[in-house]
């Protein structure tokens, strides 16, 4: 079978949209099937082409037996509505156009969170005359209009009408998350052609480590308890409210030893320097996104994780996938995000859920830790014991079964 994928993001870019994607086609082509992913030029979440790469109108390269395909984009830093809007639409295009000049696929895959690259990946199938398959990763554009980053009534009702077109016309759509699947259904999507595949973790690459004693003594860490958030910093983490929570640490007598650290990049990313300088907190340590081989290194810097998203409807529907990566790291999370997230941490016991946006209990569930070794070694079994059931191979064969399922269907 021949499966092309189309993805605005890919490795070796590092969110969750780029390792899902890579990590699921590296598990297909070792099933024995051909796999094209047409991508971008990596550059998120700064904008900035990924040394060795060029913005470049094409190029091929082979990652791991995956054939992929990058064509030139506008880009820019994930930051402004209007120009990231642009650089969707370049996306949408340039994926098109490269994707007419393919040998026909038995099976086109667009994966979201914006649904322009499903845009392409549609008009694909109507050209090539196959299967078209929907990854819903995000609730776009409802996630966006949480955030206030688009308010228009009549721009939102048009692009939620195109959501809802390429939903029906999708031969199946494979979504992370339970809440998501209820969401269509509830919408007037026939469920039958809903399933739901989780993010997962490839547990070759995120296991137990030994804190990194090199890199925590270049960072002040050694000794300390730390807590982190990896990943995105944008306007739906609300990272302001761990700077509330490292403010009120220092005030804590026990609080000396304990350290903060945020490390990636995003929208909000200098806003939050500019404010923790501004708050004085010597006790939160900013750092730059790293290259993904060098993630687990890092990870291990940490002794608790922090998971945090706004507090909102929206939200209690979505599953954070670094989630996933601490339970194979064995790291215990300090979670602030409700709804079905909130419930697998406490199913799996991987750590302690928190009100979103709240800053004294996000201070007070890292002080629990940093002062209860016990609980901490607890937790991390639980994490350790709970990763096999998301290991990202099995879930990988598991949207095969989907994509087989679509093109045994149309008879290709």
């Amino acid at each position: 079978m021949h499966i092309l994928f189309l993805s605005d993001n890919f490795a070796p870019e590092v969110n969750a949209p780029a390792s899902r994607t890579f990590e699921h086609c590296r598990e297909w082509v070792r099933a024995g099937h051909r796999v094209t992913v047409i991508t971008c030029v990596p550059n998120f979440p700064t904008g900035k082409v990924f040394p060795g790469y060029r913005n470049r109108l094409w190029q091929r390269e082979t990652m791991d037996g995956i054939e992929v395909i990058r064509g030139w984009t506008y880009m820019i830093a994930n930051a402004g509505f209007t120009r990231r809007t642009l650089d969707y639409l370049s996306f949408m295009v340039m994926g098109l156009l490269v994707g007419l000049a393919q040998r026909r696929p038995d099976v086109i895959v667009g994966t979201s969170p914006q649904f322009f690259t499903n845009c392409a990946a549609w008009m694909l199938s109507v050209f090539h005359w196959r299967p078209f398959v929907f990854e819903l990763r995000d609730l776009w554009p409802e996630s966006i209009k949480t955030v206030g980053a688009m308010k228009d009534p009549a721009l939102l009702w048009l692009v939620e009408g195109v959501e809802l077109f390429l939903y029906r016309r999708a031969a199946a759509v494979v979504a992370v998350t339970e809440s998501f699947r209820r969401n269509l259904i509830a919408r007037g999507i026939d469920g039958s052609k809903v399933h739901v595949v989780t993010n997962g973790v490839d547990l070759t690459r995120f296991h137990p480590v030994e804190r990194d004693a090199a890199l925590a003594q270049r960072f002040g860490l050694t000794g300390r308890f730390v807590a982190g958030y990896i990943g995105t910093h944008g306007m739906a983490h609300v990272l302001e409210t761990v700077l509330e929570a490292a403010a009120l640490m220092r005030a804590h007598p026990q609080g000396a030893r304990v350290r903060f650290v945020l490390l990636g990049d995003g929208a909000r990313k200098l806003a939050l320097k500019a404010t923790a300088a501004r708050m004085g907190l010597d006790n939160v340590l900013f750092l730059d996104s790293v290259p993904k081989a060098d993630m687990p290194r890092y990870w291990s810097l940490l002794d608790v994780a922090i998971i945090h998203l706004k507090k909102c409807d929206t939200f209690t529907k979505v599953i954070p996938s670094k989630l996933f990566e601490c339970m194979g790291m064995g790291l215990p999370v300090l979670h602030g995000v409700a709804g079905e997230s909130a419930q697998i941490v406490e199913r799996e016991g991987v750590g302690l859920v928190l009100a979103p946006e709240d800053a004294q209990a996000l201070c007070a569930g890292v002080l629990r830790l940093a002062q209860d070794p016990m609980l901490c070694q607890h937790l991390r079994a639980r994490c350790l014991q709970a990763a096999p059931h998301y290991d990202r191979t099995a879930l990988a064969r598991r949207m095969l079964v989907v994509l087989k399922g679509v093109v045994g269907a149309r008879g290709g």
